[in-house]
């Protein structure tokens, strides 16, 4: 058996705070040995999600301290717990936002594990990506596509799943009228994803790049105001809560819109008959459960939709986050272990 690191180095969030004020810092710390029902990886890429960002400003309070972030994880398995059946040494895997569950609880016993009490997630309560090396619970380890390079791979874990899921959640009828409003990491995919299975997709966003970058990936518009034409459904990426009542007034009679971020800002009040009156509907969306990422892998290998990606090597985490807070990054920044 090939010897085990006993360090490795793991970008940390030091002090949370705005991300001019260097929140993170690369550190050395030791190697865990991984449990019966664990996997010890080596991290090969990492996608760099907006949680990333909301956990190193502190819009999300830490659940551990010096905690590593990064939950899109592509890595190679070093070593496994005796328990793990379904993953050898050698093997590629991935690792996403959800680490793990209870598996008892109400909400586990009814395909609702992603509003667990106990659930836990990678880069807030345990080591992400954002490192060397990573631990990871096998139980919640996803097996990749083949095919995809590891750059492409990486934001599927999360920007990919989670778009999946809200898609589900804003109940888009065949062949609708859908609603993006923001267009980053995750909606560039769900936006094809949409199109892929029929809809006509309307983009919302003040990036010129990213509004161009949605015309070439099938949207039929994308401007900075919602279209004219009234939608069936919507769903909001950007973290911006004053888009909440302009989201539900775009909205058809019987429209759905689904919030997918984690963080919020304040929304303001919502006017009854203008914005929710005629059955208008609110989601929010809430992690993901397994079932989730496996039908999503499932579908993507089939549909194959085009992955932007701008790639940083390990040693410019921060630059990475940086970048992606002054809104520099079209479609998904990767760090990639070199």
């Amino acid at each position: 058996m090939a010897r085990l690191p006993s360090v490795t180095s793991a970008w940390v969030v030091e002090r949370p705070g705005p991300i001019a004020s260097a929140p993170l810092r690369l550190v050395e710390r030791e190697v865990r040995e991984p449990g019966p029902y664990e996997l010890l990886a080596r991290v090969r890429a990492c996608g760099v999600c907006r949680t990333d960002l909301h956990l190193a400003e502190g819009d999300l309070a830490p659940r551990r301290t010096h905690c590593a972030p990064g939950h899109e994880v592509v890595g190679e398995v070093v070593a496994r717990g005796a328990a793990v059946q379904d993953f050898r040494v050698g093997d590629r895997l991935g690792a996403a936002w959800l680490a793990g569950t209870c598996g008892q609880c109400r909400f586990c016993r009814t395909g609702r594990e992603n509003l667990c009490h106990d659930s836990r997630y990678t880069g807030w309560d345990t080591d992400g990506g954002f490192a060397g090396h990573v631990v990871v619970d096998a139980r919640f380890a996803y097996r990749l596509p083949e095919g995809w390079s590891d750059e492409e791979a990486a934001p599927l874990l999360c920007a990919g799943i989670i778009g999946y899921r809200a898609l589900q959640r804003a109940d888009l009828p065949p062949g609708g009228r859908l609603g993006i409003y923001g267009f980053g990491a995750s909606a560039h995919l769900t936006a094809q994803l949409a199109v892929a299975r029929g809809a006509e997709v309307h983009v919302v966003t003040r990036s010129p790049a990213a509004r161009r970058l949605a015309l070439e990936l099938g949207a039929a518009s994308a401007g900075t105001d919602a279209p004219d034409e009234p939608l069936d459904s919507a769903i909001l990426f950007a973290p911006a809560g004053e888009l909440v009542p302009v989201a539900l007034a775009a909205l058809d009679r019987g429209g759905t819109l689904a919030i997918a971020g984690i963080h919020l800002s304040t929304v303001p009040p919502l006017v009854y008959d203008r914005h929710l009156f005629q059955e208008r509907t609110v989601r929010s969306v809430t992690a993901n459960t397994r079932e989730d990422g496996r039908a999503y892998l499932t579908e993507v290998t089939r549909l194959r939709p085009a992955v932007r990606v701008t790639s940083y090597p390990m040693r410019l985490a921060d630059r990475a986050l940086v970048d992606l807070a002054a809104g520099r990054i079209t479609g998904v920044a990767v760090l990639v272990a070199r």
